[in-house]
């Protein structure tokens, strides 16, 4: 049996990771292929396909083809659209949506969510784009504008729409998206009217009456329409139970007690509303961050043109005090740029020109100070960019896809809640229809029975239930994006905040990821600036890392001081490096060098020093000029500022383990955990190690974060609970690999996600035990005849406010 392994992304080039649905679709088309014994996923970077195959019938080239022909295959095959939406009443009438587009043949899968986002995979052999649309617009929704659309399975950003935000209600809607929180008011001002009016002597009980009716009118407008869309799909839900329990209150000739049943579940789908469009507002900000118009340099003149005609290496000017309208290179001018809506980071991040305005270069791997985002705010100097991202493929239009995406993506707890109404609400019909004979068993009336069971139907419908997760999903997202945090959807949303133990990459996460100069000790007799211009002289003709720290980190402290030339530097294998400084020999290496050089031990003061800097994890060098030793220099890849403060953080939420995993030596590893507070460091680590690591950690602690830059750690974050990457503006890998993304190269902003989630979570724990107790008390309460229609009514919509309210605290949310 031989073995294939080719990387995910060429065969599947478009997908945004490994959970893709069509990573399943490959590997199920692979393993259906004759001569093919067994085809899997294999974590890391790239992931990988693994195909174990039978030389005997398959040649090793028939593999590969077959491998790039199912990728292609299933690539020209399955197409996605996302797309804004307006018209969503509530969370339900969003699920209902989905499920009547999900319906239609050949759309594989359809999502629609509360706030305005609608998520459609189909297959293009069954069912082309021009009918999906006709498939949504033959519901009661419309699309706003259209955010993604793909050729193929491209999950990447398209063209983002403004629209969205509202609740057009299309069907007989006056005020436009209010229609309906004015048609409630209007009820409730009715039913209080009629109210009133009965208590006051000489007024005809008509009077009162006909203002109920009025109520009732106003009230159940709206909810009458939801309830014949849901009923023509053969459902029958909340708002069919209400208008069933408004007709038997009426019937009794209840009408008061019918008037405020619709009044306050009118009022309480208006609240709903609001509450969703909040979280949509506030995600609908993003898109509207980046700036309509740019003004660009073109044949000698400054022209201003809309961000979609600009193309890549077009040079814009950005005035000061004005938004920045593509990512990219600054090429010239210095100001501070503020980039709190991308990063969420509040204090200015200071910009400059590069030195080669002409290079290629990466964005992904350029430094935060020549790099400029689409949507950030320029300071109080004008700036020259050049594009290096068109405006569908920002880090801002990134971020809002991927925002927009974790909308349609349910919690677990929202997908418990959903299964758990489906079977609810027939079996609260089913409790109904047997109260209504009651009276042939019990010594009543029909009246009486017909009375109880319609105030079961009351305190039984699960309104609070059905809003309680998704809308403190919403919210939680809204916020985490305005802070610079993307939490792709519920399940890592809720998962954050259960998490027992940290696992952190060393190098870029709690370290800044380059080293600097941290220690000069000069020699008995020599000075400290002798030693320095010495170093500083050799090694600025070396393109080693050490020596660019050597330079940089030595000039700082040398300020003015005139440094020496230097030249024949030759690079000594495995020991350091030499060379000639006014016309002196200079060495700069390890103990090793200088054991060859002067054929005995270093002297034990300069061992001892150097072997005390080691075990702090510095890498030490001594400098040797002319015969004589100079001193000891040692550099290290030292601990972010923010660091320790940030771990300390940690352990005051909850978090006592934590672990940082690293490929340096142990000693490094011990002397970096030991200056910022980790528990646990794990040093020599190679990257099959670092999952070992993540397995064992979560054998042991249960829920695990790796937090990493979301490239190099990808095998690991994949094994952990929830990935987290660091610094993910600008790296589309790391958007896309991990379910959580710093955007910000700042490790302070776990505290705040952390601390969301579990308020988050805390929330939805909360909304569940009053939706849920809320329909336990009042059930038995009103089969007993304890409870009437109108305290029922009160305390089950009376819930559901309180459950919107409570979700909505969480666009409040401060650490």
């Amino acid at each position: 049996m031989s073995k294939l392994t080719l990387d995910l992304p060429i065969l599947l080039p478009e997908i945004p990771d490994e959970r893709d649905r069509c990573v399943e679709r490959l590997l199920s088309a692979l393993n259906g292929e004759p001569g093919v014994e067994k085809a899997h996923l294999r974590s890391g970077e790239p992931p990988k396909v693994c195909i174990h195959y039978d030389p005997d019938q398959l040649a090793l080239e028939k593999v590969e083809a077959l491998a790039k022909r199912s990728g292609a295959e299933i690539t020209r095959r399955y197409r996605h659209l996302l797309l804004d939406v307006s018209g969503i009443r509530h969370q339900r009438h969003a699920r209902q949506v989905g499920e009547r587009i999900g319906k239609t043949v050949g759309v594989v899968e359809a999502v629609v969510s509360g706030a305005g986002v609608a998520r459609v995979e189909y297959d293009s052999e069954a069912i082309d784009e021009t009918a999906v649309r006709r498939a949504i617009a033959q519901t009661d929704i419309k699309v706003s504008s259209k955010v993604d659309d793909h050729a193929g399975h491209d999950h990447g950003p398209g063209e983002h729409g403004k629209g969205g935000s509202g609740h057009d209600h299309d069907h007989g809607g006056i005020f436009g998206e209010n229609t309906e929180l004015y048609f409630a008011i209007l009820s409730g001002v009715f039913w209080l009217a009629g109210l009133l009016l009965s208590f006051v002597a000489g007024v005809s009980e008509l009077v009162s009456t006909v203002l109920y009716g009025i109520a009732i009118l106003l009230g159940g407008y709206f909810i009458l329409i939801e309830a014949i869309q849901t009923i023509r799909q053969g459902k029958f839900e909340i708002d069919f139970l209400m208008l069933v329990a408004a007709a038997g209150a009426c019937a009794l000739g209840e009408f008061q007690e019918a008037a405020l049943l619709l009044f306050l579940f009118s009022i309480g789908h208006a609240l709903e509303n609001y509450a969703m469009g909040r979280a949509r507002k506030s995600i609908a900000a993003l898109s509207d961050l980046a700036p309509p118009t740019a003004l660009v340099k073109r044949n000698g003149s400054t022209t201003e043109v809309g961000v979609g005609e600009l193309v890549l290496g077009d040079i814009i000017v950005v005035r000061p005090n004005s938004k920045i309208a593509a990512d990219g290179v600054i090429v010239d001018g210095t100001s501070a740029a503020d980039q709190a809506p991308i990063t969420g980071e509040s204090v200015p991040v200071d910009k400059r020109p590069v030195d080669d305005p002409d290079n290629d270069y990466d964005l992904e791997t350029l430094p935060a100070e020549h790099r400029a985002f689409a949507g950030t705010i320029n300071g109080s100097s004008p700036l020259e960019i050049r594009v290096m991202k068109l405006a569908g493929d920002s880090t801002l239009s990134r971020l809002v896809t991927l925002v927009k995406e974790a909308e349609t993506q349910q919690s677990p707890t929202q997908q418990l809640t959903d299964k758990f109404e489906r079977y609810f609400v027939p079996a609260v019909i089913g409790l109904v229809v047997i109260l209504l004979f009651a009276f042939l068993v019990l010594d009543e009336p029909f009246s009486a029975s017909f009375y109880r069971a319609m105030a079961v139907l009351v305190a039984a419908s699960p309104c609070a239930l059905a809003i309680s997760t998704p809308s403190a999903v919403l919210a939680g997202v809204a916020r985490a994006a305005r802070q610079g945090v993307l939490i792709k959807g519920g399940r890592p949303l809720e998962d954050l905040g259960g998490i027992t133990a940290l696992a952190f990459d060393k190098t870029g996460t709690l370290t800044e990821g380059r080293p600097r100069l941290t220690q000069v000790i000069p020699a008995a007799g020599i000075t400290e600036t002798e030693l320095l211009t010495t170093a500083v002289a050799v090694e600025e003709l070396s393109d080693h890392p050490l020596a660019s720290a050597i330079v940089e980190g030595g000039k700082e402290r040398l300020k003015d001081t005139t440094i020496p030339e230097a030249d024949k530097l030759e690079a000594l294998t495995a020991r350091g490096i030499k060379a000639i400084v006014e016309g002196q020999q200079v060495h700069i290496g390890n103990r090793r060098l200088f054991e060859e050089l002067t054929g005995t031990d270093v002297p034990q003061e300069i061992d001892a020093q150097m072997a005390d800097l080691e075990t702090k994890g510095n890498t030490a060098m001594i400098v040797h000029r002319d015969g004589k030793y100079l001193g000891v220099i040692a550099v290290m890849d030292v601990a972010r500022p923010e660091a320790k403060a940030t771990l300390a953080a940690l352990k005051k939420v909850g978090i006592k383990k934590m672990v940082m995993l690293t490929g340096d030596h142990q000693k490094v590893a011990d002397a970096v955990a030991a200056e910022i507070g980790i528990t646990d460091p794990l040093g020599s680590l190679l990257p099959e190690d670092k999952v070992a690591a993540i397995e064992r950690l979560r054998a042991e602690e249960g829920m695990v974060a790796m937090i990493g830059d979301g490239v190099n750690d990808a095998p690991a974050m994949a094994k952990s609970t929830v990935g987290i990457a660091m610094g993910a503006a600008g790296s589309d890998v790391a958007l896309e690999t991990a379910d959580v993304a710093l955007m910000a190269d700042r490790l302070d902003n776990l505290p705040f996600a952390i601390g969301l989630s579990r308020k988050a979570k805390s929330i939805i724990k909360q909304n569940l035990i009053i939706s849920l107790g809320m329909v336990v008390i009042l059930i038995p309460l009103t089969l007993l005849g304890i409870a009437e229609i109108g305290p029922a009514v009160i305390a089950h919509e009376g819930s559901t406010l309180v459950v919107v309210g409570n979700a909505l605290r969480l666009l409040a949310y401060r650490e």
